[in-house]
């Protein structure tokens, strides 16, 4: 006889039970549409989701096991956990001198041609005890968590040589089985040019292809391989060549494009088939229509725009009209955009490139998911999906970009077992 499976944990009375299930990824109208179910319940059995329906069919459904934890959501919204697509947690320095010269009306490229910028967290991160730096990260983990994100893509690129970006990746890779919170991993030795290689930059390029990226595919230490592909960085050329030889090496493509100059990175990251295309504020209407036709996700950082005090946001509203996959991240990092809550982000969102609460939350689950390579198992609420679960104070999910600069979250759930209760 088959085994018949027991809950292990049972969410009940929930005001808004958001599944998002449905088609994935979200593009257009389909962005507002998040499976929601009045009265909701999910039974959960081990780290996956067992059942999901109106609460008392779920709780008559599902048999309970032995010491079963049993939540009262009391009218609670309930989501999938949050997955933040693009982050830089791996660093020790705080760059808060920057954030007041930016203040006092220095540009972001003034800074970082003054020795400041990614080098400057380049130089710090080199000499920082590698226990310094996890503990740090746990940090930063653990504030994630609170914020109800239970998935982050994870970036290196504060290393800039190969012991130093292995010396982050493997901090990503050994934070990944002590924390509660999956980190994907990705390679990006390409986020500037070093110092020692500022006058003879082809020498950089042929480190990242030659020793760089087959040390890291090596020991199997990312999924992912991203570049900042913009002006007085690494060019369209460039940042062809490298990723190309990322794609051989096996690694998937990302690609910080057109942030501060449209050159073209959408086009390039589309004509890859990169999973994703990051910032965005420049983008072309050709980078638009290429995204959308090659399925390449657009994950945009309003959260960076505001932190650089910028006027101009990444054109949401037309890229979702072209039926582009829109995702939402916090781009946290020590220079541009230092936070670890999503919901701020939905804010902006919502403020600034005027997203609807339905098609942020779309941007921060499914499409999310999407961006990272982790659509068939979180991102939504349904049967054997990852029991990755948000409970919010709130109860109507429009409060979540209305109620800005709080934390609303109630209880976080990740694989099955409570791990924030607030």
């Amino acid at each position: 006889m088959p085994v018949v499976k027991k809950a292990t944990l049972l969410i009940k009375n929930i005001g808004q039970l958001i599944t998002m299930a449905g088609p994935v990824p979200r593009i257009g109208n389909n962005m507002t549409e998040l499976g929601l179910i009045e009265k909701g319940g999910i039974a959960v059995a081990g780290d996956e989701i067992l059942a999901v329906g109106e609460s008392e069919k779920v709780e008559g459904h599902a048999p309970l096991a032995e010491g079963c934890t049993v939540i009262d959501a009391n009218g609670m919204v309930v989501t999938p956990g949050f997955i933040d697509p693009h982050t830089h947690p791996v660093f020790s320095m705080t760059r808060e001198k920057e954030f007041e010269m930016r203040i006092q009306g220095k540009s972001y490229m003034e800074i970082a041609q003054s020795g400041g910028g990614i080098r400057a967290s380049v130089r710090d991160l080199r000499t920082t005890p590698v226990e310094v730096l996890m503990e740090k990260t746990k940090s930063r983990l653990d504030r994630f968590l609170e914020h109800g994100i239970t998935t982050i893509e994870a970036k290196s690129g504060y290393g800039l040589s190969t012991e130093s970006e292995m010396k982050q990746l493997k901090i990503i890779d050994d934070l990944n089985q002590l924390h509660p919170i999956e980190m994907v991993p990705t390679f990006l030795g390409a986020h500037e040019v070093p110092d020692e290689y500022r006058d003879c930059r082809d020498e950089y390029i042929s480190l990242l292809i030659n020793e760089m990226i087959p040390a890291v595919t090596g020991e199997g230490l990312a999924e992912f391989s991203d570049i900042f592909c913009e002006e007085g960085v690494y060019d369209i050329e460039e940042s062809r060549r490298i990723q190309q030889a990322a794609a051989d090496a096996g690694l998937k493509l990302k690609f910080h494009a057109d942030e501060l100059k449209s050159t073209g990175g959408a086009e390039l990251a589309a004509s890859k088939k990169a999973r994703s295309a990051d910032h965005l504020v420049n983008i072309s209407e050709a980078g638009s229509k290429a995204l959308a036709h090659s399925g390449t996700a657009a994950v945009l950082l309003p959260g960076t725009t505001f932190s650089l005090g910028g006027k101009q946001y990444a054109p949401a509203r037309k890229m979702i009209e072209s039926g582009v996959v829109v995702a939402l991240s916090t781009d946290c990092n020590p220079g541009s955009s230092y936070t670890e809550s999503l919901s701020v982000v939905i804010s902006l969102a919502a403020l600034q490139m005027k997203m609807t609460a339905a098609e942020a939350i779309s941007a921060v689950t499914v499409n999310a998911a999407y961006a990272v390579g982790r659509e068939e198992r979180i991102g939504q609420l349904r049967e054997n999906y990852q029991a990755d679960i948000t409970m919010w104070n709130m109860s109507d999910y429009r409060e979540l970009p209305y109620h800005y600069g709080v934390n609303l979250t109630g209880r976080v759930i990740k694989k099955g077992k409570p791990v924030v209760e607030r």
